[in-house]
């Protein structure tokens, strides 16, 4: 029987029940991550971001599974199995997968490298057409607008106690772009990338529900049901671009220089975004290198990033206030990113006769194109004939360019 019972005993020892016994913290992370499934799979938010990172968030919590990405300190210190500390910098890729496990080897060759976050911009320059913000410029100034979330954000964080690059990797999250978020953080804070991630990504899901909110606590009917179609009719464009081809191929090179110049800093993101997209525009003569950006280098970016994030994410790194502290200052910057442009767009109504509609305004953050089909549908339930599509995407692909400039322009300041 004693035989028997130590068999037992052993069978029990080698499973993860008595560690999660031990700390119920563990079962917190599995509800995270078996709701972020659930907004993922079931109410398809963001499927292709929020699975990953959410299966990431489930694996790397299970004690003696070694998925779990190891953050080194500020002097780059790491603490090994065995309770003995290593700087993580003077660790072959070979010997960190042999201490650390296989996730945080990917960690620190794709994601602490910052390698993965342009690669991302490439593919989503690939998919993203400029034309909608060429034929509408103007409407650009309203994804300019949506940054003002960034900074406001950043100044109320300083006022609560975080550091100055803490602060301006939480303001990020209001660009709502999770690249550019997990760029900027890397940079600047890389200890909160775990929820810095999670929080810029989980926003971006949750856009069909926070727009309509912000929505609704700023416009008015008579706003939302401005039809900027019967604008055009009434005040028709002044100068309209002949070669919009032509346009098209110029507008990423003239960017990505005007942007190395004023803020290098911001060139890895813009210059492959731009890149991504040139190579879209010129047409049959890169098309392969399109269809790579596009479809495998992106898909394959997007998986290994996904998981490596989800895997910052264990009990001992997320369970504390400050990450508290930037799930709730993230909500806030995405609403304030929305609420600005909003509101920049009812100043420009006061002295305009062409007037807009504020939802055009609400697109100015980076969420492409989810940002602009949600308040589409806005548009449409007032009025099934105001198709405001197009437009709004013209202010939300400049929220692309702008986040990413705000990025830039934060590590040269703080970096």
């Amino acid at each position: 029987m004693d035989g028997f019972n130590g068999i037992l005993d052993k069978i029990y020892s080698m499973t993860a029940l008595s560690d999660i016994i031990a700390d119920p913290s563990y079962l917190i992370m599995y509800a995270l991550a078996f709701l972020l499934l659930y907004l993922g799979i079931v109410r398809k938010y963001e499927p292709l971001l929020l699975i990953p990172i959410a299966f990431g968030v489930l694996i790397a919590n299970f004690p003696g599974g070694e998925m779990g990405v190891v953050q080194a300190s500020p002097e780059g210190l790491v603490t090994l199995p065995d309770g003995s500390s290593a700087c993580i910098w003077d660790m072959s890729l070979h010997e960190i997968a042999h201490e650390l496990g296989i996730m945080n080897y990917l960690y620190y060759a794709l994601i602490k490298t910052g390698l993965l976050p342009p690669i991302i911009f490439l593919g989503v320059g690939a998919l993203t057409d400029f034309g909608p913000m060429l034929r509408n410029l103007k409407l650009a100034i309203f994804g300019a607008a949506a940054q003002f979330g960034i900074f406001a954000v950043l100044i109320i964080s300083l006022a609560l106690g975080f550091t100055p690059k803490e602060a301006a990797s939480l303001g990020i999250i209001g660009g709502a772009d999770g690249p550019t978020a997990i760029f900027t953080t890397i940079k600047l804070a890389p200890h909160l990338l775990g929820p810095i991630a999670i929080a810029a990504y989980s926003y971006m899901a949750l856009v069909p529900v926070i727009i309509p909110l912000v929505v609704k606590c700023l416009c008015t009917k008579k706003e939302l049901m401005i039809n900027m179609k019967e604008m055009d009719r009434l005040y028709p464009p002044k100068n309209e671009i002949k070669n919009m081809r032509a346009a098209k191929i110029i507008f990423p090179i003239a960017v990505t220089t005007i942007v190395a110049i004023l803020t290098p800093t911001a060139v890895p993101l813009i210059g492959m975004l731009m890149f991504g997209n040139l190579i879209r525009e010129i047409g049959s003569d890169t098309g392969r290198l399109y269809d790579v950006a596009s479809n495998g280098l992106m898909n394959v970016a997007t998986i290994f990033l996904g998981l490596c994030v989800g895997a910052t994410m264990t009990a001992e790194a997320f369970l504390d206030w400050q990450t508290i502290g930037i799930i709730v200052g993230g909500f806030f910057a995405f609403a304030l990113s929305i609420a600005s442009g909003i509101i920049m767009v009812k100043i420009w109504n006061i002295f305009a006769k062409k007037k807009i509609n504020p939802l055009v305004g609400a697109t100015g953050l980076s969420a492409v194109p989810m940002a602009s089909r949600v308040c589409n549908g806005i548009s449409t339930k007032y009025d099934p004939k105001n198709h405001v599509l197009n437009y709004c995407m013209a202010s939300n692909i400049s929220g692309v360019i702008g986040s990413a400039v705000a990025a830039g322009v934060l590590i040269s300041l703080l970096g």
